[in-house]
Parts: structure tokens; sequence; C-alpha cells
């Protein structure tokens, strides 16, 4: 249409109008979150850098809270957006489960959270039409007994609810929640099932949430609800492991996905049919010796499971490997119901390679590890992991619930209804720690000073980014960031801290903890976004975990077994890396070789060797060689100031040349007073830090960070274990540790005699002295000691007759051999 003059500017009008709405469209953040234009971002680092298309905040959503329970109900608002209240807004969460959402009358969406069989980040995208799913965001799916109890019904008295109807326990149950979180003036009172049905571990194997019944209905939204139990159908009698739920009495009975809150699992011994009220003992060991029986088919999970740490202190400093059982928490009072005896529990963090199967580690006040051969307390292995285990979803890996399914309920049949344990500990024996083997720890701290796995300590003060950790057989990588400490009066001093660690292990999410803008706070990243913290301390991550019980301290967890620990204080970082004995003579980088060798600890990454007693500009040198690329990067760039400083400059500034050394000048006034501070091990790094940054406050902080690391080490020093040693029957045994200089002693009931040794202790190479204890009857052994005098009489007699009969043998010998030689003398006279 543009051949003719006069259509000409028309023509250039339309196509530049188009233009313009092709530009217009490709800037939009409709189905685009993530993703980074031209001319504007959809990145989640686009507010920090300042230039998000604008429409950002409209379609990459923000949400309150951003986290619940899997069990779902949870009610959320759309932040930063408001909607008209007759739009039909809808939510779909990991692309596949729809939810009904809503306007309120503030013009604020809400979403309602799906009951999900998993934990972690959960996807979600929104539709205000029903069909154009373009605005999206993520939920944080939380393990119910992980939820803050504000978020979910709690029992007046659990003790009573998981009991009722066993001899002396009855009336009437209480429970209660928050009501402001259902958005509704009546309620309903519901109990839900759990089950997991099909053939154990096979494509048919499901779990299953499945609504019972109304136990109170129409109920006014007041957070308190109380009952009396009554035996419930034979139907839904069968069920013995659920949950309770609160939701709009407006909603029909057993509607899913609405608006909710949910207790957490229970043994529902409250509404067990009549059989259980008369003979809970007897009902109990029914179903105990039923879940034998099943157990004896299933696949034997024990072999492939970790073995624990054989102490208390190994158990709280391997935190790549084991983490803080919540039921059982020297932090929060040693409350340990299942495991009376024990003042601490861990769990393994990972589940086992071919089963998901977890294992739980509980010690005594002693430190000693708990064994089931010694106590009902003992250390428990877990065919289905209490946390789960990705990729969640299907048995036995469902967070919680298949825990409960294979290893809780179980032990209600077999321990706590009925006093039948050997049956639950034939096939959950406590694992001892004969095989364990701890991590080994490397260190950076101060401004910065390095601690390497074999023990070399050096210190490296660059400006840049570097690999500390690097091994590519298990594509694993740790990246540090340094950059220039400053005085008090704002002056840059000639030493660096570590600001930023970056870290990755395969596939896993990219994880970066940094030092934020406020005193010895921490901030972390997952792919670039901002984690918080505020309602979650542990959160579950595409191959990783991370934990941050407060603003100073995060831990991030490896399927390898790798721990990071960064810590803030004193206005530096402190890093600790826990690796497993796996990764011994896999790594490289500034923290050097695991190999039990130090003197390679200086390997540059083109595989050069420089000796330990080097200067400290060639050590300087050596570590630059270790500057990551920015194809290599692990860091985000989110700042004017990153960009510039570490993004289009060198990844190791050549430019800043730190102090080598300090002097220690007489005349200094702050000689004295740090010669008194630094003393003992870690005084060399403290003398450095007080006097390169005039502060004894920074010497100090360095060297609690030094002594802390000294701890860790001693903490994971190898022990030696002998392994659990059983009392004799008819007899019993004094001791329950059974590490290197534990002695254990054996005695014998009245009418018993000891066979055997009475006392045993366990030795260096990992041997018990002594021989196997008995106890024999006191007439068993006079029968014994009168059948063994027969039979050595017996034997006294045969030998006695062999021997005679071999004399007589030989005198008939010698009187033919003296016939034959008188007649040999006779015939020659």
């Amino acid at each position: 249409m543009c051949k003719y003059n006069n259509k000409i500017h028309l023509c250039m009008f339309i196509v530049l109008l188009l233009q313009l709405f092709s530009r217009t469209a490709a800037q939009s953040c409709a189905r685009s979150c993530g993703e980074k234009f031209n001319t504007c971002s959809c990145h989640a680092t686009c507010e920090s850098l300042k230039d998000c298309c604008a429409d950002y905040k409209l379609f990459c959503l923000d949400i309150e809270p951003h986290s619940g329970s899997l069990l779902g109900g949870t009610d959320f608002k759309i932040l930063n957006a408001t909607f008209e209240q007759s739009i039909n807004l809808t939510c779909r969460f990991n692309s596949e489960i729809l939810t009904e959402g809503y306007v309120d009358e503030n013009g604020v969406g809400h979403c309602i959270t799906p009951l999900l069989y998993e934990s972690g980040w959960i996807p979600f995208e929104m539709s205000t039409d029903g069909v154009n799913y373009d605005r999206s965001g993520r939920w944080l799916s939380v393990h119910h007994s992980k939820l803050s109890p504000f978020y979910k019904i709690i029992f007046a008295n659990a003790t009573q609810w998981q009991y009722y109807g066993t001899p002396n326990v009855s009336g009437d149950l209480k429970m209660i929640w928050i009501p402001s979180l259902i958005k509704a003036e009546r309620v309903n009172i519901e109990l839900w099932g759990y089950n997991e049905t099909g053939k154990a571990y096979s494509a048919n194997w499901e779990a299953e949430w499945k609504y019972l019944y109304t136990v109170g209905r129409d109920v006014p939204n007041n957070g308190v609800f109380s009952f009396t139990p009554q035996i419930a159908e034979h139907l839904y009698s069968l069920w013995d492991l659920g949950s309770m739920r609160v939701s709009p009495s407006t909603k029909p009975d057993g509607a899913r996905d609405v608006n909710a809150l949910w207790s957490g699992a229970h043994a529902i011994a409250w509404h067990l049919e009549e059989a259980f009220r008369k003979d809970s003992a007897g009902w109990a060991l029914e179903k105990c010796i039923n879940w034998d029986k099943e157990e004896k088919a299933m696949p034997n999970f024990l072999t492939e499971i970790t073995d624990c740490p054989c102490t208390l202190a190994q158990a709280r400093a391997d935190t790549g490997r084991f983490h803080t059982d919540y039921g059982c928490d020297i932090e929060a009072g040693s409350l340990c119901i299942y495991h009376p005896g024990a003042v601490h529990c861990v769990r393994a963090i990972q589940g086992s390679p071919e089963y998901g199967a977890g294992q739980q580690c509980c010690y005594d006040s002693t430190g000693a590890q708990v064994l089931t051969g010694d106590s009902i307390g003992g250390s428990t292995p877990d065919r289905g992991h209490d946390w789960g285990e990705p990729p969640y979803k299907k048995p036995p890996r469902v967070p919680g619930f298949s825990h409960w399914k294979y290893d809780v309920i179980s032990f209600y049949y077999c321990c706590l209804w009925s006093d039948n344990c050997k049956y639950y500990f034939t096939h959950r024996p406590s694992s001892d720690c004969r095989t364990y083997r701890p991590p080994r720890a490397a260190a950076v701290l101060g401004d910065p000073h390095f601690i390497t796995f074999d023990g070399v300590t050096f210190t490296f003060n660059g400006k840049g980014e570097y690999s500390l950790l690097h091994s590519s057989d298990y594509e694993l990588s740790v990246q540090g960031r340094t950059e220039p400490m400053k005085f008090e009066n704002g002056t840059v001093a000639m030493a660096t801290r570590l600001s930023s660690v970056a870290m990755r292990e395969k596939d896993s999410d990219v994880i970066e903890v940094r030092l934020r803008d406020q005193v010895d706070e921490l901030q972390v990243l997952m792919n670039q976004q901002v984690l918080s913290f505020s309602e979650q301390k542990w959160i579950d991550l595409k191959g990783v975990f991370v934990f941050s019980p407060k603003p100073t301290d995060v831990t991030v967890m490896f399927p390898s077994g790798t721990g990071v620990e960064v810590r803030a204080g004193g206005g530096v970082m402190t890093l600790t890396i826990l690796l497993p004995h796996d990764l011994q003579n896999h790594t490289q980088g500034l923290l050097g070789t695991m190999n039990d060798e130090p003197e390679d600890d200086f390997t540059s990454s083109n595989g050069v060797i420089i000796p330990l007693n080097s200067s400290a500009q060639d050590i300087f040198t050596y570590c630059a060689g270790w500057a990551i690329r920015n194809e290599t990067s692990l860091f985000t760039y989110d700042s004017t100031h990153l960009l510039n400083e570490y993004y289009y400059a060198p990844k190791h500034d050549p430019s800043f040349i730190p102090n080598f050394s300090v002097t220690e000048d007489p005349e200094d006034p702050l000689l004295e007073p740090t010669l008194n501070l630094c003393a003992g091990e870690g005084a060399s790094f403290c003398k450095y830090d007080a006097l390169s940054m005039r502060s004894l406050e920074q010497g100090n902080a360095t060297l609690l960070a030094y002594r802390s690391h000294t701890s860790t080490k001693k903490a994971l020093e190898p022990v030696q274990s002998c392994g659990w040693l059983s009392p004799p029957n008819h007899g019993w045994k004094e001791g329950t540790l059974y590490l290197e200089g534990a002695t254990v002693t054996f005695s014998c009931n009245s009418g018993y005699r000891l066979y055997g040794s009475q006392e045993r202790t366990c030795q260096a190479g990992g041997k018990w002295s002594g021989q196997d204890t008995h106890c024999v009857a006191d007439n068993t052994l006079a029968i014994v000691l009168g059948s063994v005098g027969a039979v050595l009489a017996l034997v006294v007699m045969v030998i006695a007759i062999a021997v005679y009969t071999k004399k007589q043998k030989k005198e008939a010998m010698k009187q033919q051999d003296d016939k034959v030689t008188y007649q040999q003398h006779g015939s020659h006279l």
C-alpha cells in the first residue's frame, strides 16, 4: 500500500506504530519472569539494578505469607497489585493443580494453596480470566513438623489424644488454633486419614489423603474445640493414622484445597474399634505381628544407610551430613518423647541411595550413643525418611507421613500401646559407629586467613574472586569474593575480608551467602534471587538444603555430604567447609588438596607446587592464580559497584597490594594490649588483624573464630568403636559405652555361674578383650562338669588300655627276638 506517494507518510506512521507495539509487547513481564531484555529486565536482580520493566510487579508476583504447610489450605495475598472483584482469579501450582482464588473488598488478590506431597519451592501461575496464566511466583511448601505452631492446629494434650482408649485414658479431647487464619465465622472440624497403597517399591505405590468424617459441624471459629470421642463406623475405624482439619463451614465436607488449618499427623487412637478399647494391648500386639510380617516381605534398607557418629560432639559438628531432630533437641530442653534417656538426636540429612531411607542417632547426657539393644530410647533407622527424600510425592518419600506410616505408627503398636518392642527393634535396630568416618574441616577467617583441609595455615589479602574448593569428580565448586576492609574513619585498609561465598554441586541451585550492609548480618541468594528466612529457618531446594536459624548463621548442605558453614561476626565473614572422606584426593583450590599430605597444598591451577616455607609475596602470587573467570563465576552482580569492581574488572585486582606483614613497634600503644590478647593458638592471626586494622575487637574476633575452628576439629577427631555387646542370657551387664578404653562388666542371675570373661575392654584395634560371656545354671554346670569328668575318666581308661596293650605287644616282640637270636647262636656250635 506504500507505492503511492500520497500514502507514504501514512505507511511510515503505521510501520512505526507497529514497531512501537511490538517493542512494548516484548518488554512486558507477562510469561517472562526471570528473563532480561535489551531495554528492561524481568529478572530478580532488576530491582537492585533499577532496570525492571514497567509491569514487573504485576506479573512477577510477591506474596504474603510465602510459606506454609504442604497439607495446603494457606490463604496468601498478592502484593503490589490490585484487581477488580468481578474477575475469575485462579491459581495453578506445579503447572497442574488448580485452586480457586478470590479478590477481597480492598482489591487484593488471594490464592489458596493445595495439598501437596512434597516440600520445597513450588512454582505457581495466576490467571485473571481462568484461561491465560501469565503471572507467576513461587510458594514454599514446608514439612508440617517444621512449621511454626502459629500455623497449625495444636492438641491441648497430645498424649491423651494418642493414647485414648488405652487403660486409664479417656475424657474430652481439646484442640486450639488461631481463628484469623481461617477466613470464616463458622467452621467444620474434620478427620482425614493417611495411607499408602499399592505394591511396595513399585510404580503403583501411591500416597493417599482421604476425608473420613466431620467431628464438629458449623461451630464458631473461636480457636477452641472440644469433643468426646466416639468409636467410628467400621469403615473408618480401620484408619489409625491421620490429621484433623478446620475449614469454613460454607465449604462441602471434605472439599479439597480450601482455606484450612491442619494438625500434625497423629495416631488416631480415639476413634479405633471396640476391640481396641476392650484390650488395647492385645489389639496392638496383633497389629505389631502383622507389621512384622509385612516388614519381612519388604526389601532390607539397613545395609545402605550411613552409620551414626560415635559421640554427640561428632554428631553436632558434622553439619554436612546430620542435623538436629526437632523431636529431641538439646537446645529446646531435650523433650525426647520417643527416646527416653536421650538428650539429643540427629537425623541423616540425605536419604539412602536406593530406598530413600533415613537414619536417626540419639545420645545421652554423657555424649554416648543410645542403642536400642540397651534402651527403648535408642537410635532407630527409618524406612521412610522423616523429612522426605527427593523427588518426594511417592512412597516412601513423602515428607513426614511416609515416616509415620512405616516407622511411627508401628512403634505405637509394638512399644507404646503394647510391650512388644522386640518385634520393632528386630527391624529397626540401632546402627553403631564402627564404619563412621568424620569429615575434614577447612576454614577462612579474619582478613582473611586460610586453614587447609590438611592443616596448612597462611594469609592471603588479595582483592577479587577465587576458587576456594573445586572437585571435578563430584562437580562441587565453592568460590569466595574478597573486598578491601575499611578503618573506622572510612579509609581503605591494605587488607581484605571474605565478603561473599557462592557454591553449587552438580545441577543444584546456586547458593550465595554474602555480608549485608548491616553489621554482622548475612544475605542468602538462590540462583541470584534473595531468600527470606523470616518465616522458615530450613528451606529445601533443588539438590541442596539451607538452614539459617539467625541472620548471622547460615549452613548449606549438599547430597555428597559436604557442609558449608558461614558465620558473620566482628565485621567479617568466617567460612568452614566440611568434606566427607569420599572426597579424599578429589579437591583443589585455595583450601588445598585433601590427602593428608600438607606438602602439596600449595598446588597451583596448572599443577605447579610451591614450598610451604615460601615468602608471603610468593604465596600471594600463587593464590592470585586461583582467580576464577566470568564464564565459571557463580556470583551475583546486582549492583553497579559489583559490576564495576568484579564483573568488568580483572578477577584478581593486580593494583591492590596488601601489607604482607605488620611491625611490632614497641612505641605503638596498641602493641601491649594486643600481645596480652593474642596468646596461644591463633595468636599470629590475632596480632596481624589487631595491628593491621588498629582494632582489638578485630583481633579478638579472629582469635575466637580460630578457636572455634580448633574446637570443631577436636570434636571431629576419629573415635574407635568396638560395637555393641549384648548381656548374657540369665544375666546382665554394666556399661553402655562401646568406644576405645570403655569397659563392660557382666554378672549372672542367682542360680547361674559366669563362664567366660567377667570384664571386657574396648581395645585400640576395635576388638573387645577377653572371651564371650555366658551364664550357666548351677545344676547345668554340675551336669556339664560331671559329664566332662566322666568323659575325661573314659579317655584316661582308653589311654591306659592303649598304653598297656602297646606295652604287651612290645614285650611279646622282644621275647620273639630273643628266641630267634638263641636259635641262631645254637646253629654255629
